[in-house]
């Protein structure tokens, strides 16, 4: 098998049944992790809980993932261990079944803390095999990987209206199958990563193919990944914002029921998985720095608009939102690798932790706003954050980046 993964890695070929296998994982993945968000209606109801509370949830499991995830990466770069991929899932199914349980707040903050700290091994592991199995398409590749879990986040508003609203909290219990999924597949995922760590690497080719290109100076990649780090705050807080508290603001605001209320966040989470997807391929084609500048900026009209609008308007806006902001993610993944390609581990986690960590502190800072003011300046105020991907203009062009020799 090693010897078919060299040939496959030294035509630069995508080798397309894997990035499946993991973006299926990523899709059960995000799927178990979105019902706690899906969550938040019935146990407002249930425990009693405040925006404030609500937030420190979202803050908890995030914050988890976003501590352990670089560091995930660090260690797997020094010695890849791929049978960690099947051990993460088992603590987001740990998660699942306490979370389904939990009898009072205190245990609900443990539960999502193990699911964080499946998500903290999953996603750089999985993001690293991603880059290995994308041959020439990396953002073909990553997008692959991404729309996985897009697509398992769209599924918690659906969660919310068929499930935990008829079911309750105990609900949760129906997704021990995933995990249990997950976990073999990505088992078999582990063997083909085995397989691909042993093969030989034309590392030798590769140095002198590098050598022979302009690279950008050290300064100039600290400031890029400064760069890339705003932008990621700027579209994940906005994020946030809508995972957390888009239903809310739908039945405080408009008086819009609970189930209705989630499917106008089902359609904002389906548009920001066909947009995850279209955005790799048009980056491999236009440029990574062209696509980012057109995601994240290209929302403001639209995020400018949504807190002022009708229901209707409201629908449309969020479909056009969540389509436009939604392919940013994974591009900026891909350009990152590319600006510390030895580091691909590292990277990854470092930005997975980022989105993670900054969307926590945004729904626990945005939830503690919302309790001291209300939900509908919460809105207000996230819907100037895409105004920030301007500064996506002083990223250092494609053709600069890949003389770096990524």
């Amino acid at each position: 098998m090693s010897q078919a993964v060299a040939r496959r890695i030294s035509t630069n070929a995508t080798v397309f049944p894997i990035l499946f296998m993991i973006s299926t994982v990523h899709l059960l993945n995000d799927s178990m992790q979105s019902t706690v968000t899906a969550l938040f209606p019935v146990l407002r109801e249930t425990q009693h809980l405040s925006y404030g509370q609500i937030g420190l949830i979202a803050f908890m499991m995030n914050i988890t993932a976003s501590f352990l995830q670089p560091l995930v990466g660090l260690f797997a770069d020094k010695k890849p261990r791929p049978y960690i991929l099947p051990f993460g899932v088992c603590f987001t199914l740990v998660g699942v079944v306490c979370l389904a349980l939990a009898p009072n707040f205190v245990t609900i903050l443990l539960s999502v803390t193990a699911i964080g700290v499946g998500s903290a091994i999953f996603h750089p592991e999985s993001s690293r095999v991603a880059y290995l199995a994308a041959g020439s398409s990396r953002g073909l590749a990553q997008s692959i990987f991404q729309v996985g879990g897009n697509i398992g986040s769209a599924l918690g508003p659906v969660m919310t209206a068929l499930i935990f609203i008829p079911l309750g909290q105990k609900g949760v219990l129906l997704f021990v199958a995933a995990a249990v999924a997950g976990i073999a597949i990505q088992t078999f995922v582990a063997r083909w990563y085995s397989s691909i760590n042993v093969a030989p690497r034309p590392k030798n080719t590769a140095a002198a193919a590098s050598s022979a290109l302009p690279r950008l100076s050290s300064g100039k990649v600290k400031f890029s990944i400064g760069i890339l780090v705003l932008l990621v705050f700027s579209k994940h807080v906005y994020l946030s914002s809508f995972t957390s508290f888009y239903s809310l603001y739908l039945i405080d605001d408009f008086g819009i029921g609970k189930q209705s209320a989630q499917w106008y966040l089902f359609a904002f989470l389906v548009a920001s998985a066909v947009g995850t997807f279209i955005g790799g391929p048009l980056a491999d084609r236009f440029g990574r720095r062209n696509i980012i500048w057109l995601s994240i900026l290209g929302t403001a009209p639209f995020s400018l608009l949504l807190p002022y609008a009708s229901p209707f308007w409201s629908a449309v806006l969020c479909v056009c939102a969540g389509f436009v902001l939604s392919s940013a993610f994974s591009i900026i993944v891909v350009y990152a690798q590319e600006l510390l390609p030895g580091k691909i581990g590292l990277v990854s986690g470092l930005f997975f932790g980022l989105a993670f960590g900054l969307g926590g502190l945004g729904s626990a800072l945005l939830g503690e706003i919302a309790d001291a003011t209300s939900i509908g300046l919460v809105m207000k105020i996230c819907s100037y954050l895409p105004l920030l991907g301007i500064f996506t203009l002083l990223l250092p062009k494609d053709r600069e980046l890949h003389g770096q020799g990524a």
